[in-house]
């Protein structure tokens, strides 16, 4: 899913109540500047057309995002962007996307594929992940233009029963997707290199075959320590530099 208005979101029943799928993904095109503060949301008519759902469906949506404090309805004029920062937990993890769209940048995410995979005993991907994994692979554009390519790998303690079962590989937001089956990451390490691309990136990051780009290595963890995901990201700072804030 690039932009919400060109094409209708498939929703599935069992990932949960209709208006809170709509909500998640209206909140994470907020939060990724797809729709920019002070700016109106698509009307009822359009996002009842764009999700296939009752207009009940989408005004619990719309409240829901109301009652966060993201959205207020103004009579005449429509549905108004109050807030487009998080007031999580996990925002200090994902504060690199808030502060490109404080810059007034738009980040949308495409997601490439998604799938479980199953690890030998012995190997280093079971010691890492234990029995199984997920690997999602996604691409964040910037401003119409490819700019991130990440792969995340999902250990079983953050999968539905054990990683018996997967996570949707369309979800909008991982971290506020495993914050939702109560994994709490308390804790990253992220490390930094640069480094040619592999073949596949440049492809897809639109770049020059040998095109040197930012490596970001990432283990994030829960309060026991425990390993619950490892990202590889490439990062084409041709196209903007990575931004780091530091709260004090």
């Amino acid at each position: 899913m690039l932009k919400g208005s060109e094409q209708r979101v498939s929703l599935k029943r069992k990932q949960g109540p209709l208006y809170q799928q709509i909500q998640k993904i209206l909140k994470d095109r907020i939060l990724h500047g797809v729709y920019p503060l002070g700016s109106i949301i698509p009307s009822e008519p359009q996002l009842e057309k764009e999700f296939g759902v009752s207009k009940m469906t989408v005004r619990g949506a719309v409240q829901e995002l109301s009652q966060e404090g993201y959205v207020q309805k103004k009579s005449g004029v429509g549905t108004i962007v109050l807030r487009n920062t998080s007031h999580q937990k996990l925002s200090k993890g994902k504060r690199f996307t808030e502060l490109l769209v404080e810059e007034g940048h738009k980040l949308e995410k495409k997601v490439l594929n998604s799938r479980l995979l199953t690890n030998d005993t012995g190997t280093e991907e079971y010691g890492r992940y234990r029995p199984y994994c997920q690997r999602i692979e996604r691409l964040y554009i910037l401003n119409g233009q490819p700019y991130i390519h990440l792969i995340h790998f999902l250990a079983a303690a953050a999968l539905p029963g054990g990683g018996m079962e997967e996570m949707n590989g369309d979800i909008q937001s991982l971290y506020d997707s495993l914050e939702e089956n109560d994994i709490l990451l308390e804790n990253f390490k992220d490390r930094f290199f640069v480094e040619l691309a592999a073949p596949e990136v440049c492809q897809l990051l639109k770049i020059p075959p040998g095109t040197h780009v930012l490596k970001r290595l990432r283990n994030s963890f829960d309060g026991e320590g425990r390993l619950i995901e490892h990202s590889i990201g490439c990062y084409n700072t041709e196209l903007h530099h990575y931004l780091v804030s530091y709260d004090t």
